[in-house]
């Protein structure tokens, strides 16, 4: 493994050295974690993919078997020395293929300063975590106020998020909240969401949330038009959230495996 220059490193990279370097941090662990689930990983295969079935390549390590992913595909080939069959997937969805499978993943093994062992259960807890749903209430905000307290950490875990929301909505407001019922919080309110969009939104808030390290945090997440009369309190108010536009598709081709969320691959 070479010696990497500042500029060379991944953000897989930096999230890693954090964590080592800060050994009893949860915080750190968490947001290594959050960079793998977030970020495109290239898992290698055994044999090229057959529509959406994938094989990936197995290696025995003391005893269990580990699945190899690499943050980019140079590191990959390093890593084989030639040509070989692999996938680009998100860490999440790969997470989610691997729980209760009995497979750890071995990620950046020998080609870079971020690899590491992570063992069966970790994997499947972080497919738990990701899956994690927050809990639907039924109240109505009667008053918006500027956001107060929260942590910057929070903050950072939110905008991060919520730039992989392109196309989910609009944008959204964060801001103090409070509801008829009387109680009072905080309140990230999506503006024009798209049909459909509502559980993946309010799952990122929900990660952003657990990677960030805030212990028994809460946040709530609205839903509402532009015409919604609470929409002109928080414009006042809250800080505001821009989402990236969703990109056009340049081409008609069959999407590779994984690229079509409602078609996950399936291991064989």
């Amino acid at each position: 493994m070479t010696e990497l220059t500042p500029h060379e490193l991944t953000p897989l990279d930096v999230a890693h050295a954090a964590m080592e370097a800060a050994a009893q941090d949860d915080s750190a662990r968490l947001r290594f974690y959050e960079r793998l689930a977030d970020g495109e990983l290239f898992m290698l295969l055994e044999e090229e993919s057959a529509g959406d079935q994938i094989k990936p390549r197995i290696f025995p390590v003391a005893g269990d078997e580990y699945v190899l992913v690499f943050d980019r595909e140079d590191r990959l080939a390093e890593f084989v020395g030639a040509s070989a069959p692999y996938v680009a997937l998100s860490g999440r969805l790969i997470a989610d293929m691997l729980a209760g499978q009995g497979f750890g993943l071995g990620v950046n093994l020998g080609v870079a300063p971020s690899e590491i062992l992570i063992p069966a259960p970790a994997v499947s807890w972080l497919a738990d975590t990701l899956g994690n749903k927050p809990e639907q209430v039924e109240a109505r905000p009667v008053e918006a106020t500027a956001p107060r307290g929260l942590p910057e950490r929070l903050l950072l875990a939110l905008d991060g998020k919520l730039a992989l929301a392109g196309g989910l909505a609009r944008f959204a407001w964060l801001s103090g909240i409070t509801y008829d019922d009387g109680r009072r919080g905080h309140m990230l309110a999506f503006v024009d969401e798209m049909p459909g969009a509502r559980d993946t939104l309010a799952g990122l808030v929900s990660e952003a949330l657990t990677f960030s390290g805030i212990d028994a945090g809460q946040l709530d997440v609205g839903f509402f038009t532009a015409s919604d009369p609470i929409c002109a309190a928080l414009a006042k108010v809250g800080l505001r959230f821009d989402l990236p536009e969703q990109p056009e598709a340049e081409n008609t081709a069959p999407a590779a495996p994984g690229m079509d969320p409602s078609k996950p691959p399936v291991l064989r």
